[in-house]
């Protein structure tokens, strides 16, 4: 018997609670009385309890229907979310939006677009992952996220279209505690070589045999840029690291910015893109996505 309780029988007991009178629930269902009072006593039925009592002038909630009032609503919303989904997918829409994100794109950045794709396109998930190097690539070369923001691998394969976005400023920083920290002025590339070089390593294959931005022979590879920024406070080594993620560091002096030979200001800024396949371009939400990330 419970396997036919149906939606409609669900969407009419909800209209009598929310109406507050089966006639109520009849205008706003456009039925007749009857219809609703026949439908729910049908429901009663296939479910063994009452769900109203009946003695009064209007019908009021039992125990059982309060207890079950909770869990109609969550079916019925349910199934609101699933048509409007199927609905958005119809038009156009895509179910859902699969970032990879490079490590160094600022994250507030990121959380605005996610908050204005969920505001405009609520029935569209959102899959994100945040990688560095060929991590931001290979996840979009083979399908399994839609667009992938890079800058820190600057070759884009050829079965993917780049777009620009922004470019995030740099800065090279130590320790206080590190020897390079007591230099004066600019510091030259033999001073630089004798130090440790923090540097951020690919867990992929696709950056095999280049090296981005590396200035010294004595490197430290770490392939997770929170561990980099952990051993540049520690005193550890040298490195290159994003400027919005060290500000509050240089502010308080936990680090320090250095200045080194032949290292210009255009450097130490890195060019971010998006890129998605050529052949899979994205859809409304990641475009909505994408627009934000370029604020």
């Amino acid at each position: 018997m419970l396997d036919g309780v149906t939606l409609d029988q669900l969407r009419t007991f909800l209209a009598a609670v929310d109406q507050g009178s089966f006639s109520a629930a009849g205008r706003k269902l456009r039925r007749a009385q009857s219809v609703v009072s026949q439908t729910l006593a049908n429901l009663e039925a296939q479910l063994g309890v009452k769900l109203f009592d009946r003695s009064s002038r209007y019908p009021q909630l039992t125990d059982a229907g309060r207890s079950l009032l909770p869990e109609a609503r969550a079916v019925a919303d349910n199934m609101d979310a699933f048509k409007a989904r199927a609905r958005a997918m119809r038009e156009g829409l895509e179910p859902e939006v699969s970032v990879a994100m490079d490590v160094m794109y600022p994250m507030e950045a990121v959380t605005r677009a996610a908050m204005n794709c969920r505001k405009k396109y609520p029935h569209t998930a959102l899959r994100l992952y945040v990688e560095a190097l060929g991590g931001v690539i290979r996840p979009v070369l083979d399908g399994s996220c839609g667009i992938g923001v890079i800058g820190s691998l600057p070759s884009v394969p050829e079965e993917l279209q780049a777009e620009p976005l922004i470019d995030i400023p740099f800065a090279t920083v130590v320790s206080p505690a590190h020897p390079l920290a007591r230099a004066r002025g600019v510091i030259s590339s033999s001073a630089i070589a004798r130090q440790v070089q923090l540097i951020l390593t690919d867990r992929t294959a696709l950056s095999e045999g280049r090296n981005f931005g590396v200035l010294s022979p004595l490197t430290w590879r770490l392939a997770d840029l929170g561990a980099k920024h952990a051993f540049l406070k520690a005193g550890l080594g040298w490195g290159h690291m994003p400027l919005h993620m060290v500000q509050d560091d240089l502010e308080n002096g936990a680090l320090v910015k250095i200045r080194i030979e032949g290292v210009t200001a255009r450097d130490l800024s890195l060019p971010m893109k998006v890129v998605y396949r050529k052949d899979s371009p994205p859809g409304p939400a990641s475009l909505a996505f994408i627009s934000q990330l370029r604020q």
